[in-house]
């Protein structure tokens, strides 16, 4: 089993910035991607970046330019710099781990409120 820990979530005035992270415990195989999904009342969880163990990012066009992210192998933690933050990025955002085979791992989710 694999459990999921999210941090730095809360209140920030549009143009604010916020890091996310993510720290994954347990059983965790070396070869993985992590990510971030983020999701607001009546719409689908949107994937909002992913890396993979070798570093190699993958980003929605929404959020290139301003965020970023990031991961410590050895911490097995994943985070998400979140710059020039808008009411549009005000979401619940979920860490993920997908291993190498099986069912990926979600976090309980964190609450980022931009306020205008």
């Amino acid at each position: 089993q694999v459990q999921l820990v999210e941090s730095g979530g809360g209140l920030v005035q549009a143009g604010g910035s916020l890091r996310l992270s993510c720290a994954a415990s347990g059983s965790i195989s070396g070869i993985n991607v992590m990510g971030w999904y983020r999701q607001v009342p009546g719409k689908q969880r949107e994937m909002v970046a992913s890396i993979t163990a070798g570093g190699r990012t993958t980003y929605v066009d929404s959020v290139k330019g301003r965020f970023l992210i990031s991961r410590d192998n050895a911490k097995s933690t994943v985070y998400l710099q979140m710059y020039s933050l808008n009411a549009e990025d005000t979401a619940v955002y979920f860490c993920i781990l997908r291993p190498p085979t099986g069912m990926p791992y979600w976090g309980q989710g964190t609450q980022v409120t931009v306020s205008s």
